[in-house]
C-alpha cells in the first residue's frame, strides 16, 4: 500500500479544521491547534507541506504566535513547504511570510478548491527536490560505495577519491577502524575503468600469517598437506579489477618481499609453482596503524610502503565530520525502524544534541550499534538521549582563541549543511547568514562541496 503524503493543518478554528481535512482525502491529514502540537507534529511526522494559520492562540487576534510557528517549523526542517493564511492585515503578512521563509500565502476567507491546488504544487515540488535530493545522493554514492555524507571533510575525501580513481595507481587508505575504508575502495573501483572487473576483498588480521601467501598468491595442487587442489589467490582473482588489501600492516615481512615483488613485475608465482604468471590487479590498501611509525621501527618495508602508497588518502574519524552523527543516526533510525517494525520516527532534540556532543570513538559501526539499541529501547516514536546510553563525557575545547572560533565555525557550517540536506540557501538561512557570506566561509575553511 502506497503511503499517502502527509499535510500538516495548524488551525485553532476546529469548524474549518475539520473542513479541511474532509477536503484533502489524497493526503495524510495530521492537525494542530498552536504553536506546542503543531512543532511537536513537524517533529514526529515530519509533514511536507504545512498550512499554517498566522491567528494562532494565545494572539489569535494577531500574528505574533503564527510567524513564531513558522520561523520553528522552517528551523527544524527548511525544505518544508508552509503556506500561510490569515485575515490579518493580508497584504502585510504575505510579504512578511515569504521574506521569513513561507512558500506561499493565502488569505482568508479560504476557498477550499483555491487552496486545494497550492497544496497540490507544493508537494509536487516538495517531491521533485527531494528526487533531485536523491539522485544527487545516488549519483555520488554510486560512485563512492554507498558513502552517505554532507560533511565538508568527508566530501574533501570523496572528491579526492573521484580523481585518483580514474588513474590506475595504488592507493592507500588511512583511518580509525569504523570510518568507512572499504565502502570507500568499493568507491574507487566502481568510478575506476576496472569497474566490470572483480572488486575482491580480504582482511589481512584475520587470517593466520601461514594461511596469508596461500590466501593472496594461490598454490598448485600437491604444494602442501590438503593442497588437493590448484588455487588461484585473491591476486588472480581480481585479475581485470581490484584487489582491496584491508589491515595491511599486519602483513608479516617475508610475505612483504613477495608483494612487493608483485608490484613491482606484477608476476605472481603460486605457491609450488614455478612458472611466473602475469595478473592485472590494482591494489587497494587500508589500515588503522600509523604506517610512518612501522616503517621507522623497521615493521613494515619502506620500499612496499611507497609501492602501495602512491596516493595516500586520510579519513576523517566520525568525530571530525561536522553534522555527520545526526545525518547518519536518522539513516541507521530509519534502517532498523524499518526492519524491526517499530513506530520510532525520528530523534528528539537532546538526542540530536547528544549525537553532536559525542565524540564516537567507535565511529560509525559504535553509531549504528547505539542507533539499533536506541529504536529497541525507545518508548514513544522519538528517539531520546536516555535511549542512546551515551557517557556523560564532553572533550574537553582548545583554549586558542583562534582555533576555537574556527572549530565553533566548520561545527556550525557542518551541522547546517547536513540539516538543510547540502542546500546552500537553506544553510545559509539556519546559520543567520547571507548567501556570499557563507561561500566565503566555505572557501576560507576549505570546506567546498
Amino acid at each position: 500500500m502506497i503511503e499517502k503524503p502527509k499535510l500538516l493543518i495548524v488551525e485553532d478554528d476546529l469548524g474549518l479544521q475539520r473542513q479541511l481535512r474532509w477536503a484533502y482525502e489524497d493526503y495524510q491529514v495530521i492537525t494542530a491547534v498552536d504553536r506546542a502540537t503543531a512543532i511537536d507534529a513537524v517533529r514526529a511526522e515530519e509533514p511536507a507541506v504545512v498550512t499554517l494559520d498566522l491567528g494562532l492562540p494565545p494572539d489569535a487576534d494577531g500574528t505574533r504566535e503564527g510567524f513564531a510557528t513558522l520561523a520553528e517549523i522552517l528551523k527544524l526542517k527548511p525544505d518544508t513547504k508552509v503556506i500561510v493564511a490569515s485575515g490579518h492585515g493580508a497584504h502585510a503578512s504575505a510579504l512578511q511570510a515569504i521574506a521569513e521563509g513561507a512558500w506561499d500565502f493565502y488569505a482568508k476567507p479560504i476557498d477550499i478548491d483555491a487552496l486545494g491546488m497550492i497544496v497540490a504544487r507544493a508537494f509536487h515540488v516538495h517531491a521533485l527536490e527531494a528526487e533531485n535530493h536523491r539522485l544527487s545522493i545516488r549519483t555520488v554514492g554510486a560512485g563512492l560505495g554507498g558513502i552517505l555524507t554532507a560533511s565538508p571533510e568527508m566530501l574533501k575525501v570523496t572528491r579526492t577519491i573521484e580523481r585518483v580513481a580514474t588513474a590506475d595507481v595504488s592507493v592507500m587508505l588511512l583511518g580509525a577502524s569504523g570510518t568507512g575504508k572499504e565502502l570507500l575502495a568499493r568507491g574507487l573501483h566502481d568510478t575506476s575503468h576496472r569497474r566490470d572487473g572483480a572488486f575482491v576483498v580480504i582482511n589481512c588480521a584475520a587470517i593466520p600469517d601461514t594461511l596469508l601467501e596461500s590466501e593472496l598468491f594461490g598454490h598448485e595442487k600437491g604444494a602442501f598437506t590438503g593442497a588437493f587442489k590448484t588455487t588461484e589467490g585473491k591476486i588472480e582473482q581480481a585479475a581485470g579489477g581490484t584487489l582491496f588489501l584491508d589491515e595491511i600492516g599486519d602483513v608479516p615481512l617475508p610475505l612483504q618481499v613477495k608483494l612487493l615483488r608483485f608490484l613491482q613485475e606484477r608476476t605472481i608465482e603460486r605457491i609450488g609453482g614455478r612458472k611466473p604468471i602475469t595478473v592485472d590487479t590494482r591494489i587497494v590498501c587500508a589500515t588503522h596503524q600509523d604506517v610512518d611509525a612501522m616503517v621507522a621501527a623497521g615493521g613494515f618495508r619502506e620500499d612496499l610502503y611507497y609501492r602501495l602508497a602512491e596516493i595516500v588518502v586520510r579519513i576523517p574519524s566520525l568525530g571530525e565530520r561536522s553534522g555527520d552523527a545526526v545525518l547518519l543516526a536518522q539513516h541507521f533510525l530509519k534502517r532498523y525502524a524499518r526492519t524491526m517494525g517499530s513506530g520510532v520516527t525520528g530523534l528528539a532534540p537532546d538526542a540530536r544534541d547528544a549525537i553532536t556532543a559525542w565524540r564516537w570513538p567507535g565511529n560509525v559501526r559504535e553509531l549504528e550499534n547505539r542507533m539499533k539499541r536506541a529504536v529497541i529501547m525507545a518508548e514513544g516514536k522519538l528517539v531520546t538521549a536516555a535511549d542512546l546510553d551515551l557517557p556523560d563525557s564532553v572533550p574537553e575545547p582548545p583554549l586558542n582563541l583562534r582555533a576555537v572560533r574556527e572549530t565553533a565555525d566548520r561545527t556550525a557550517i557542518g551541522q547546517a549543511l547536513a540539516r538543510a540536506e547540502g542546500n546552500i540557501s537553506n544553510t545559509a538561512k539556519l546559520l543567520g547568514v547571507s548567501r556570499p557570506t557563507l561561500y566565503d566561509l566555505l572557501k576560507s575553511y576549505d570546506l567546498q562541496g
